[in-house]
This record gives structure tokens, C-alpha cells and sequence, in this order.
């Protein structure tokens, strides 16, 4: 169908009162007949997957204090055991994000998401049935690789589906999810025990299953494997009744007809490609080289330290602090665009950091100079919460939820499955070695020196957002591709 004729038709059904020279107008001609009633349906039932994602996460938290002083000496963990329990996830979250590259190209994104229920729910149940030590690692390793599967394939599944006018705000919607599960695990291990818990995290994967059944592909997949007619009969059920589909669906279609159909390890050597690769690896080890695992990691401490008693409550707060602030980020993404809010997440995670350095740097110094026996704590202790309090927020606004987002847009429809799936490893891959390394870099750099390494890392966060990231707000995902190749977007 020619495309051009569409939007001639659009524009005219419009009344023709906009500038049809100008594209922004054919856009907003067609945006404003669309309905988003089904598209947030659909995001919902797709973002159950992070929400399962952070269960896993936040499980380790109340389950391994239990499991470390349980009467059963076949489960009960050792501290090494323990720290394997916890970031076992993230090696089975790496092997997730290469197979969810492979089955969105393969059997597309719908039913990949489908199918990563499956580890989900078989994985808890493991965990329920544990006999040993090495049941439970099978269970977490399950888990982990639905999580992986997970990362990949929702935030593609959210930015093919949205429109550019609600993208920024669905696509944070996976971190806000994932910081959501996370905190319903903490609440829910104030009153489980930890097999009670591993049954009430396998309810949301359940429920994505059933609900994924009733929501369509996505039209880009759907194009790009050559089958219009479903294209459109998605993108009528996303867009409503009176939106005239046909115009978006020509765009999506002569996008794809320019880029050729299947990748090849050639078309690395492509601006197109190579630009927004580059910056998806950078974006995932950056985000990891924030801290943000350490942080976690040390909250606990941080409290007890500041004499605050009941230290699974403050973990709590912590997971309020980073909703309240995720939903803060989705709530302005699309207005503010990801490139503002990273620059200002970078700069409070660099003050934030540097402080906690001082903090610790004091601590230090006091430990020397103090008479045996004296606890030179409390007087501190605030300018510990206070750093962690403005990293946590400068964390949620930008760099927790916009990587992922950037992921999902800025790779064109060929290599989208390939290139997640090395982003997704590179994030996981980061957070494991972060994870594990942390205690040996604290004993090597000191604990200050440790924080002074990760405000350093924001610091240069900071400069790559300023120097290498293009602004997508508000953008078509076909507009994007075009600005890393160079010429002007369909």
C-alpha cells in the first residue's frame, strides 16, 4: 500500500486543518484518534514479568537469615553457601537474556514471555521441595534464568506495542515493577517463613500466563515477519476502534522493507547497528558500576549502625524510597525525556557516593583516635542515611529505569533480539562480578576508597549522557533508527 496516499487519507478524514507538509501533524492527527484503554491492558499484563523478576531478587533478603540458622542440617547455608544463594541469580540471568534473544527473534515476543512463566513457577516450586543445599541452588538458578528471559523481552514487547507519546512512561514501568516486587517480598517476609514466601512469589508469574494469552504480538514482529493482516488486527486491539491503523502500519512496514529481513554478523559494520550497540553495553555496565548492588548490599549494616533496631523494616523503606521515586520517573519520562533525568541521576548517585566515602573515611579515623571500647557511632550515623537516601532517589529517577528503556528502543527490528540479548548478558555479567568482587574491593581500596571508585563511575556516567546519548523522547521508534543512520525517519 502506498504510504503516501495513507497519509494523505488520514489528513483528509482529519479535516485537513494541519500543515500536511509537516510529519508532526500526521502524527498528531493519528494520535488523536487513538484510545489507549487496551495498550495499558496489555502493559499490564506484560509488566507481571518484572514484577516476578523482582520476587526473585528480594527473596534472598528474608529467606537466607532463616535458612542460616534452620534446625535441618541438610539446608541449613554456610556464609559462602549463602552468598552463592544470593548471586547464583544473576549467572542464571545471564544465560536468560542470550535465550531470550534467541526465542523473540524466533517464536517472537509474546509467546517468549509465555514461556518464562515456566522457570518462574518451576523454579519456586524446587525451592518448596528442597531436600538439600544443591535443590535450593537449582531453584534460584530457575528463577534466575526467567529473570533473565524477562529483562529481554518486556521492555521490547512494551516499546513495540506503545506509541511515542506514552512509551517513556510504559517502558519505566518495568522498573517501577521490578522495585515493586521486590518490596512485596520484603513485606511479605515480616509474616512468612521462607517456603510460604516461595509459594506467594510464584503467584505473579501464574498470572502472567493466563493474562499474556488474551494479548496480541507485537505489530512490528508480526510486519517483520511478513504477516499484515495480524499487524493490523494487533494494532486496531492497541490503538482502538476509530484510530485508522492502516497509516502506522504502512510506516512500521517501510521501515522494515529498508532494513532487509534477517541479521547478519555483517551488519555490525552499519552505524545503524554498531551506534546504539555500543551505547546499550555502556548504559548496562554503567548502571552497574553505580553501586547500586553494593549500596543494597550494605543497607542493613548502615541501619544497625545508625541504631536502627529492626533492620528488615528499614529494608522496607528502602524498597518504598525507590517506588515512590521509580513512579516519580515514569510519571515525568515523556515530558522530561531520558536524557535530563539520567545527568540528574548521575549527579545525586556522584554526591551521594562521595559522601558515603567521607562517611566512611570519618569512621575510620574515629575507630583509630577512640578509646577501647567506645562506640564512636551515632553522632555519624545521619549522613549515612542521608547519602543513602539521595542515592536510592537518584538511582529510581534515572539510572534504574532508563537504561532498560533506552535498550528497547534505539535497536532496529532486525538486530532487536541479538542486541538485547548482549546487553542483557553485559547488565548480568556486571552484576554478578560486582556482587562478588565487592568484599575484596573493600579490603583491597578500604571501604571510602571503595565509594570514591563508584562516584567516579557516576561522574563518567554523567559525561557519556552528555556526549554519546541521543534524546528519544517523544520519537517514533522508526525515527530513531534513522538518526543513528543518518537521514531523516519515515
Amino acid at each position: 500500500m502506498d504510504i503516501q496516499n495513507e497519509r494523505r487519507r488520514l489528513l483528509d478524514a482529519e479535516g485537513g486543518d494541519e500543515d500536511p507538509t509537516g510529519l508532526m501533524s500526521e502524527q498528531d492527527a493519528y494520535l488523536s484518534k487513538v484510545k489507549n484503554r487496551k495498550l495499558y491492558l496489555a502493559a499490564f499484563a506484560s509488566v507481571l514479568g518484572p514484577m516476578s523478576f523482582g520476587f526473585v531478587l528480594g527473596y534472598s533478603s528474608p529467606a537466607i537469615p532463616e535458612l542460616t540458622k534452620i534446625a535441618d542440617p541438610r539446608l541449613r547455608l554456610d556464609d559462602v553457601q549463602a552468598s552463592w544463594f544470593g548471586s547464583i541469580v544473576t549467572l542464571g540471568a545471564a544465560a536468560g537474556g542470550l535465550l531470550g534473544g534467541w526465542m523473540v527473534d524466533k517464536i517472537g515476543r509474546k509467546l517468549s514471555l509465555m514461556f518464562c512463566s515456566l522457570p518462574f513457577v518451576f523454579g519456586f516450586t524446587v525451592i518448596i521441595a528442597a531436600q538439600n543445599v544443591w535443590m535450593l541452588y537449582l531453584g534460584r538458578v530457575l528463577t534466575g534464568l526467567a529473570s533473565g528471559v524477562t529483562s529481554l523481552v518486556v521492555p521490547l514487547y512494551i516499546s513495540e506495542m506503545a506509541h511515542e507519546r506514552v512509551r517513556g512512561t510504559l517502558g519505566s514501568c518495568v522498573q517501577l515493577m521490578v522495585v515493586l516486587g521486590i518490596m512485596g517480598v520484603y513485606l511479605a517476609g515480616l509474616f512468612l517463613d521462607w517456603r510460604w514466601l516461595a509459594i506467594c512469589s510464584s503467584i505473579p508469574p501464574t498470572l502472567l500466563m493466563v493474562c499474556m494469552c488474551f494479548m496480541p504480538e507485537t505489530p512490528r514482529f508480526l510486519l517483520s515477519q511478513g504477516k499484515r493482516r495480524e499487524a493490523e488486527e494487533a494494532l486496531r486491539f492497541l490503538r482502538g476502534p476509530d484510530a485508522p491503523v492502516e497509516w502506522e502500519c504502512a510506516r512500521i512496514e517501510d521501515a522494515c522493507e529498508e532494513q532487509g529481513s534477517s541479521f547478519q554478523l555483517s551488519d555490525l559494520k552499519d552505524p545503524g547497528v554498531y551506534k546504539p550497540l555500543v551505547i546499550g553495553i555502556m548504559l548496562m555496565i554503567f548502571q552497574q558500576m553505580t553501586g547500586i548492588n553494593a549500596i543494597m548490599f550494605y543497607a542493613e549494616n548502615i541501619f544497625e549502625q545508625a541504631h536502627f533496631k529492626e533492620s528488615d523494616l528499614a529494608s522496607v523503606i528502602v524498597g518504598l524510597i525507590q517506588v515512590v521515586f521509580t513512579a516519580v520517573a515514569a510519571l515525568i519520562m515523556d515530558k522530561a525525556g531520558r536524557k535530563v533525568l539520567l545527568i540528574i541521576s548521575g549527579v545525586a548517585m556522584a554526591i551521594s557516593t562521595t559522601a558515603f566515602g567521607v562517611y566512611f573515611y570519618l569512621m575510620s579515623q574515629l575507630h583509630s583516635t577512640a578509646p577501647p571500647g567506645e562506640e564512636p557511632h551515632a553522632d555519624l550515623a545521619w549522613l549515612a542515611l542521608a547519602s543513602m537516601a539521595v542515592f536510592i532517589t537518584g538511582f529510581a529517577l534515572g539510572w534504574g529505569p532508563i537504561p532498560w528503556l533506552i535498550m528497547s528502543e534505539v535497536f532496529p527490528v532486525k538486530v532487536r533480539g541479538f542486541a538485547s540479548a548482549v546487553c542483557v548478558l553485559t547488565n548480568w555479567s556486571m552484576a554478578f562480578l560486582v556482587t562478588k568482587t565487592f568484599q575484596d574491593m573493600m579490603t583491597a581500596l578500604t571501604s571510602a576508597g571503595t565509594f570514591w571508585l563508584f562516584a567516579c563511575t557516576c561522574i563518567l556516567n554523567v559525561i557519556f549522557t552528555m556526549v554519546c546519548i541521543p534524546e528519544t523522547k517523544g520519537k517514533t521508534l522508526e525515527q530513531i533508527e534513522a538518526t543513528f543512520r543518518g537521514t531523516s525517519g519515515p
